[in-house]
């Protein structure tokens, strides 16, 4: 890296040291921006024959730290020398590994007699000193230095963060944009264990080389969002892609982590759906907006709240966003639903019991009014509730009192009452179904949810939003889906509502493998309901083939706004385009 010293390793597999020798000898001749370090293929040892020839040339070894491969880290130097009679197949062979040279030197037997031995040795020192002064003087080294430069400038001048490191976590790349991203400089941070750079994990800690993870064997690309902690305290949020390194043999050697800072876009994204939701519910149709507007007045005054709306548009949602707004969002919310159980059961549900006032009550237990207290309760399916059930309950919201089931102690409690119902109450009311003066308790302030085919600009986001959602319940990436499945679902009535739409994007998840989500993926009526659109009798020819053709040029072919422009419905469009061979 230009803002480190160039390192040079003399790597060999000799009893002689010659590794040793020549880190030396390049000592003593080169003096300037490069350091030296040499280490052995096998188990360390100082040969005497070594130490008596150098002693010659004026150079003590006795203290030289004897270093085996195993010790140091290749990828962290700039050019590797082997020397003697050195086996290139043991040589490491990995991606990414600076320039080799090789010398070929004498390297006798270490056992052999010493007079030989030292004589042979002596010839090598003269050809090591030999192939430095060239090395250092003929342009070579600058030469190979140019070379591994210029792969480096290449990764230098990407916008996007990298950082390499060997199977050990041993940081050997890290480029101009990593330093911006993290706040880290390269020279602080290169030939370090990366958990010790980053004690809160780099990569979000689930990296087949963190401790806790069992080592995964499948190559994958793994890519996720972190949230990463600056050396300024700063919090960056960055989309990351961690990936093996593989050597010649496709044996994994290290990682190789690309990242990006996505902070800014992920504070738009954030700020959109902010505006295009509250609490769990999601849209940006004029209607859901409207929806919104009313949730947020009524959470600001606590007066009782009856919200309908078919089943499946997000009912109990509605009422989780009217607590969680408003003054008591720090107490508890309490849901029942009042269809689901039997008229005994659910009195005690309610109101609780004493111990021993019926059979099974073996306990006093409280009721979800006593668990509400100064909270929420909410009261789904109320429509539901049989004529003395709705005295009992009228009672509470009377006089904001109740006896548990078989006790005699009146308990008071302070709840906000938000109730639900997917049936016209008022027409049970006339009906004698529902009392009326129960009727005007809980519905001091009416909340109507529309269904979804009446706010058909929700459904893309809607399906974006459980995309996202089911992705991160089952842990895989989300899925996109095309033109023609968005279209389809766009035009479909979903008489289930949101909660159907939900279970059609679960659906997809288990069809889908190929990552964009087509017809085909789709449930079979909602692909079913495309057919019979396509049967139906065509438009009567009231627009004209010729000003459709116009209204596409205009709008560049979005169909959507093509229909807007011509006064017709989108799916109406669909079918003069059948009808004209124009899709």
């Amino acid at each position: 890296m230009p803002d480190q010293k160039r390192l040079i390793l003399f790597l060999s597999d000799s009893g002689n040291n010659l590794h040793i020798m020549a880190e030396h000898l390049a000592r003593e001749i080169y003096h300037g921006d490069v350091d030296f370090i040499s280490a052995s293929m096998r188990p360390p040892k100082l040969n005497p024959n070594t130490k008596k020839v150098m002693k010659d040339e004026g150079i003590i070894i006795s203290d030289h730290p004897l270093l085996s491969l195993p010790d140091i880290e290749p990828f962290m130097c700039d050019l590797i020398i082997t020397l003697g009679n050195f086996n290139q197949d043991s040589r490491p062979k990995l991606p990414g590994m600076p320039p080799h040279l090789h010398w070929d030197l004498p390297d006798p037997y270490p056992d052999i007699e010493n007079e030989v031995a030292c004589k042979s040795l002596k010839t090598a020192i003269n050809i090591i000193k030999d192939n430095l002064e060239i090395l250092f003087h003929s342009g070579l080294m600058h030469a190979l230095f140019v070379t591994r430069r210029n792969l480096e400038l290449i990764l230098d001048n990407l916008l996007d963060g990298v950082m390499a490191h060997t199977t050990s976590r041993r940081i050997f790349f890290f480029n101009k944009a990593a330093e911006k991203i993290t706040g880290y400089k390269r020279s602080d941070i290169l030939g370090k264990d990366c958990h010790d750079v980053f004690p809160e994990r780099f990569c979000g800690g689930d990296c087949e080389f963190c401790e806790s993870i069992n080592r995964r064997t499948n190559n994958k690309v793994l890519k996720k969002n972190i949230v990463f902690k600056r050396p300024d305290l700063k919090q960056r949020v960055l989309k990351m892609s961690i990936m093996p390194l593989n050597g010649t043999n496709d044996e994994e050697v290290g990682a190789l982590l690309s990242f990006k800072d996505d902070t800014e876009l992920n504070l738009l994204k954030d700020r959109l759906k902010h505006h295009h939701s509250l609490g769990a519910l999601v849209g940006k149709d004029p209607k859901t907006l409207e929806l919104f507007d009313q949730i947020r007045e009524v959470s600001s005054v606590i007066v009782p709240v009856l919200v309908q709306g078919e089943s499946g548009t997000g009912k109990e949602l509605a009422a989780n966003a009217i607590h969680d707004t408003g003054q008591r969002s720090s107490k508890p919310f309490v849901a029942i639903n009042c269809g689901a159980l039997p008229e005994g059961i659910l009195e005690s549900e309610l109101f609780g019991h004493v111990k021993g006032s019926f059979s099974g009550a073996v306990n006093d237990r409280k009721g979800r009014f006593e668990l509400a207290h100064e909270g929420t309760i909410f009261l789904d399916e109320v429509s539901e509730l049989s004529p003395a059930m709705q005295v009992k309950l009228l009672r509470v919201l009377q006089e904001q009192k109740f006896e548990r089931v078989g006790g005699e102690k009146s308990i008071q409690v302070d709840v906000r009452i938000i109730s639900a119902t997917n049936q016209n109450l008022m027409k049970l009311v006339d009906r004698k179904k529902f009392r009326r003066d129960l009727y005007y308790r809980l519905c001091v302030i009416p909340i109507i949810i529309p269904p979804l085919r009446e706010r058909r600009l929700d459904i893309p986001m809607l399906v974006e939003h459980f995309l996202e959602v089911t992705a991160l319940e089952i842990n895989r990436p989300v899925l996109t889906p095309s033109n023609a499945s968005l279209d389809l679902l766009e035009s479909y009535a979903w008489p289930g509502n949101v909660r159907e739409l939900r279970n059609a994007v679960e659906y997809a998840y288990v069809k889908c493998r190929t990552g964009l989500i087509e017809i085909r993926h789709l449930p079979l009526e909602i692909v079913n309901h495309k057919q019979k659109i396509m049967n139906k009798p065509g438009p009567s020819l009231k627009v004209k083939k010729e000003k459709i053709l116009i209204a596409l040029a205009k709008t560049e072919g979005n169909r959507k706004e093509a229909a807007k422009l011509l006064g017709i419905g989108r799916a109406t469009l669909y079918r003069y385009l059948d009808l004209y061979g124009l899709k």
